[in-house]
């Protein structure tokens, strides 16, 4: 009986606004990895409140990037829509070697330049974990809107460390959002990898 009045009161103290941006976060997520164009519009749902939640949170580097994940997910809309007149899916892609390297490099390039400012000229807390992390989301959502199937990897690397920060700052029902994320984006890899083979095998199919 303690127990279940312990959560409740837990629930109780929750922000209206974090569990709106929760809930509309996951469902975002669950349909990108099914391969579901609609996961765009509710993703800009989720954008628009997490940008408010991290800039009180002093996670500038995060609010910063929802602006980004804004552009990208009304790109990505645009881009995996492309074809729907046809109803032939915009094809899931792999990474070349020299896109893995320009982005790991930019990732060291982007996280050293806003860790320090942030870190010199902001009360910003964690400088530069929140920067690194927000350097390996540009790129995974760069991937994500053009279909590159590498973005799940980078999800749940970034991912895990999010956990932990979110954890730090008792944004507790975030984190625990950021933690279904990791199977999520496990489960996107999984179900892209299957149909970036089923398109391989129906390519080499076709009589040249």
């Amino acid at each position: 009986m303690n127990f279940i009045l312990t959560v409740t009161d837990w629930l109780k103290s929750q922000s209206l606004l974090e569990v709106s941006g929760v809930i509309s976060g996951i469902l975002c997520v669950y349909l990108a990895a099914k391969n579901n164009i609609w996961s765009w519009p509710l993703a800009i749902i989720s954008v628009l409140i997490y940008t408010h939640i991290f800039f009180e949170e002093k996670l500038y580097a995060d609010a910063g990037l929802q602006v980004y994940f804004l552009f990208t997910n009304i790109y990505g809309w645009y881009f995996w829509g492309k074809n729907s007149h046809t109803q032939i899916k915009t094809p899931i892609i792999q990474a070349s070697k020299k896109i893995i390297i320009l982005s790991i490099l930019s990732i060291i390039l982007f996280t050293f330049l806003l860790g320090t400012f942030l870190f010199k000229s902001t009360d910003a807390s964690f400088p530069y974990i929140d920067s690194f992390c927000t350097a390996c989301s540009l790129i995974a959502q760069f991937f994500l809107a053009r279909k590159i199937i590498e973005n799940w990897l980078i999800w749940i690397f970034v991912d895990i460390i999010y956990v932990g920060v979110y954890l730090m700052k008792d944004l507790h029902l975030t984190a625990g959002m950021y933690a279904l994320y990791i199977f999520i984006a496990a489960m996107g890899f999984i179900n892209w990898k299957k149909d970036y083979n089923q398109s391989k095998l129906s390519d080499n199919a076709r009589p040249l």
